[in-house]
């Protein structure tokens, strides 16, 4: 390989040599099982060599440019199901049971870094360490590296397109008499360059095409973070073979996949966003630019539910008694990583009203969304696009499913069912056409590390936005909805980049809510200042206690998007355990997007916004596209002295809050709801000071009515206040209700009851880290602080995601040990040793921890941490 690793580092390599080779397809044919928690079967991956795909790219990039003025000619694409994809894939050679997993006595163990490596894994075949080439220069074999860890890869061949019924169409013979390497070559590339009207077609070859026998046994190595795989005489991309399948299992530890149990205590296994991605579920290409399609067929017990990744609303096939097949496909070009599965005993869950489907409505578009449609030919690579199709442009609803446990159903009838219909109309409204055609949303267990994650077609939320009113479920709603145009149309080309996903969720969070809400523009107004102000509150203390190298949102800065000669390059920070916990990407980025749309005008700004969205959907962009086209769209006296270059020092490649953000937080006046809750933190702290025996009677105070975010920034000013009495606390509890309010105010009121050790309310801080400690993965502000008189030795313990402590041998689980605290919150002077130990991957914990805490320096224990399953 070209670039170094050094393992001492948090960087996450990408080694696969995508500027030779790219995949264009993967066909996945999965076996779950639940006993040994392993996924197994093959992925046969169709090929495309450099000189094809740089021209390729060549053409877009002219096509991106010119804004051509031609009309697409696809079509949309409608579901279909392809009847051979229920058969198993099989082998010329041997039958799958028969391939050796590891070489006789040898055990396969993880290296110093944790990670696994199959050396030995082969099927007789020689895997001994060779010198070879993994582009065009020399003499060596080339070399097809794949990014692959925690993976048993069993065997790798050649596959046999030639042999397939028909497959003649894509040569220049009547009759395939002589079949070379070089024809079987020709037929994959004209496979991968149908056009895009023709994919329903493309879709079966590649399903036949993934069946055909074998011709051939391919060399393969791995270490801890590739597979490697060479041909004997294939010197170059060109030469080696463009259709291989790969016999591979996946690990129980595997870290793309999660394996526990849902909120109804049954088994399930699903994709948990992990940092090192979809490389321990499949061996694949990672680096953004190889966007690929695919096709899957998994099959698991007939009592699970298969959701995954695709257009398809997939239907359970029944292969034999107690098994069931499921098949799903993509034909927009994504990266790999953005593949997601869950596969569990999830029950679908609709209102009783009406189904899902009546409200996939279409209509003809208004003159007011006009320019949602730019004439045009789309400048991605060809696919069926969407955004030329006129019925899917007037589509406010898309069809949508809703799946969860079935001890869910009250609260997904209540709340999440009814905003979604709102909210998907509400995004049409702001960004027009969806880039999919449809959603599944899955409530996912309670250990997943975050409030939701989006994916193409699928999206998993936490069980913590059904609780509370529906202020959380919706924000958190749109904000995943938003990605469907940022973060998964339009992607990052460099992932350093993150702002350009999530900053830009963010800020459209708030503009989906306040139109789901039909908010009228002064009460939007007033909401989004709102939030504007806790989220200045958040990123001050993100500011203060982070690293500075990982507060810029450009790290790269002119390197942004280089790779080596190979395509191979490394994420700064990709493995770093404490950046799971950062939310500058999100906080930064969303004050930029503000003050651009604060700068140049709503109107102005989201007129440009829809353009931006039709030229670059399908495209992976950098900062640099984004901020050019932007100002070039903008009129020169709205634009002043704003350039590219300076929005980068401001803002991009800078650490620290950027000096403009500075100046209008203190030019800005202070909004109508924070000044109400600031009243209310007054009443508060006259009601703490009043003596407990009064000799006359004082007047009550009258409390006001406040919305969840200003319930949230008056708990946030309360815990600023040294003491609060118990009489105080309880009075607060019960005027707000607040052990029914959802997960963001309750985080802070379990703040408050560990801090002033308000023991009759340590019950709701006991469910608050039961049910919603997954919170903390999301909110960047936590930490890990020790609240207890005594020194202790205490047993952590981690059953189903969910953490508690125990004291030894008791039988109970102690009330309040632990509690999630926002950075920045000590007494000054005190020492607090920051620890991040709640939500993080259980594979990133050492076996035991020695830990020590000072608590605003009054309390101080040890405990001795161990990790138990």
């Amino acid at each position: 390989m070209d670039i170094q690793l050094d393992p001492a580092r948090d960087d996450l390599p990408l080694m696969a040599n995508t500027s030779h080779i790219l995949v264009k397809h993967y066909v996945l044919d999965l076996d779950v099982d639940f006993e040994s928690q392993v996924i197994e079967g093959t992925i046969v991956l169709f090929l495309e060599d450099g000189n094809r795909f740089k021209k390729q790219n060549s053409s877009i990039e002219e096509a991106c440019q010119s804004e051509s003025n031609k009309a697409c000619k696809f079509g949309m694409p409608e579901p279909c199901h392809i009847s051979v994809t229920n058969a198993r894939t099989f082998s010329s050679e041997m039958d799958y049971n028969d391939f050796a997993i590891c070489s006789k006595g040898e055990k396969d163990t993880p290296d110093k870094d944790g990670n696994h490596d199959n050396q030995e894994h082969a099927s007789g075949i020689s895997s001994s360490k060779y010198c070879c080439d993994t582009g065009n220069r020399g003499s060596e074999d080339f070399v097809l590296v794949l990014d692959c860890c925690d993976l048993s890869v069993l065997k790798v061949e050649e596959v046999d397109v030639a042999a397939v019924p028909g497959m003649e169409k894509f040569t220049r013979s009547p009759k395939l008499t002589v079949v070379s390497e070089e024809l079987r070559n020709q037929i994959v590339r004209e496979l991968v360059t149908l056009p895009a009207d023709c994919w329903r077609e493309q879709l079966d070859y590649y399903a036949c095409c993934s069946q055909a026998p074998g011709c051939g046994e391919l060399l393969f190595d791995t270490d801890s973070w590739s597979l490697q795989i060479r041909k004997t005489g294939a010197q170059t991309a060109t030469d080696f073979p463009h259709a291989i399948r790969i016999w591979y299992k996946t690990k129980p530890e595997g870290r793309s996949v999660t394996w526990t149990s849902d909120q109804s205590d049954r088994p399930c296994v699903y994709t948990v966003g992990s940092p090192i991605n979809n490389r321990a579920l499949f061996p694949c290409q990672e680096p953004p630019v190889a966007m690929s399609t695919w096709q899957a067929t998994v099959r698991a017990a007939a009592s699970y539910v298969v959701l995954m990744s695709g257009e398809n609303f997939a239907k359970p096939t029944q292969l034999w008694e107690g098994c069931s097949s499921w098949y799903y496909y993509v034909t927009m070009p994504m990266p790999a990583s953005t593949f997601t599965i869950a596969v569990g005993c999830w029950t679908e869950m609709k209102l009783e009203t009406c189904s899902s489907n009546d409200l996939a409505t279409e209509r003809p578009l208004s003159p007011s969304e006009a320019d949602f449609r730019h004439v045009g030919v789309c400048s991605h690579m060809e696919y069926p696009c969407r955004f030329q199709n006129a019925s899917a442009a007037a589509q406010e609803i898309i069809p949508y499913r809703v799946f969860a446990p079935v001890c869910l159903k009250g609260a997904c009838q209540e709340t999440l069912l009814r905003l979604i219909p709102p909210c998907l109309s509400a995004a049409h409204s702001v960004l027009g056409t969806h880039p999919f055609s449809r959603l599944d949303v899955l409530i996912v267990p309670a250990n997943f590390p975050s409030l939701g994650m989006a994916s193409p077609h699928i999206m998993f939320l936490s069980q913590s936005i059904l609780t509370g009113r529906s202020h959380l479920c919706g924000t958190r709603l749109c904000h995943e909805i938003a990605h469907a145009w940022f973060g998964l149309a339009i992607g990052a080309r460099d992932w350093t980049e993150e702002w350009l996903s999530e900053g830009f969720a963010t800020h459209l969070e708030d503009v989906f809510w306040a139109a789901a809400q039909q908010l009228d523009p002064r009460e939007a107004r007033e909401q989004q200042e709102l939030r504007a102000c806790l989220r200045w509150r958040r990123l001050q203390d993100e500011m203060r206690c982070s690293p500075e190298e990982m507060q810029v949102l450009r790290p790269s800065k002119d390197k942004t998007g280089h790779t080596s000669n190979s395509g191979a390059s490394v994420i700064k920070q990709g493995l770093n355990p404490e950046k799971i916990f950062m939310q500058v990407h999100y906080l930064k980025g969303y004050f930029l997007l503000r003050f651009l749309a604060k700068r140049f005008g709503d109107e102005t700004y989201f007129s440009f916004l829809r353009k931006f969205v039709h030229t670059f959907h399908g495209q992976l962009i950098l900062s640099q596209d984004f901020l050019q086209m932007l100002l070039e769209n903008i009129p020169e006296e709205k634009r002043l002295e704003l350039s590219v270059e300076n929005i980068y020092q401001d803002w991009l490649e800078s650490s620290g809050i950027p000096k403009p953000l500075q100046r209008e937080r203190r030019a800005e006046a202070e909004c109508g709801l924070a000044r109400q809750v600031r009243a209310e933190v007054t009443k508060w702290i006259q009601v703490n000071r009043r003596p407990r025996k009064r000799k006359r009677r004082v007047k009550e105070e009258v409390f006001e009515k406040l919305l969840p975010d200003q319930l949230v920034l008056l708990l946030e000013h309360l815990l600023e206040q040294k003491t609060l009495s118990p009489r105080t606390l309880q009075s607060l509890q019960r005027t707000y209700h607040l052990h029914d309010q959802d997960a963001e105010v309750r985080h802070r009121w379990c703040e408050l009851i560990v801090k002033h050790k308000f023991t009759k309310a340590y019950n709701s801080v006991e469910r608050f880290l039961q049910e919603d400690q997954e919170r903390s993965q999301r909110d960047s502000f936590t930490r890990l602080l020790l609240s207890w008189g005594t020194r202790l030795a205490l047993t952590l313990d981690i059953k189903g995601g969910i953490m508690s402590l125990r004291k030894p041998s008791a039988r109970s689980t102690v009330h309040v040990l632990v509690l999630l605290f926002p950075r920045g919150w000590s007494q000054p002077g005190t020492h607090k040793r920051q620890i991040l130990i709640n939500s993080l991957p259980l594979w990133s914990l050492p076996p035991a921890l020695d830990l020590e805490w000072s608590c605003s320096g009054i309390l101080s224990s040890s405990a001795q941490m161990i990790k138990g399953i």
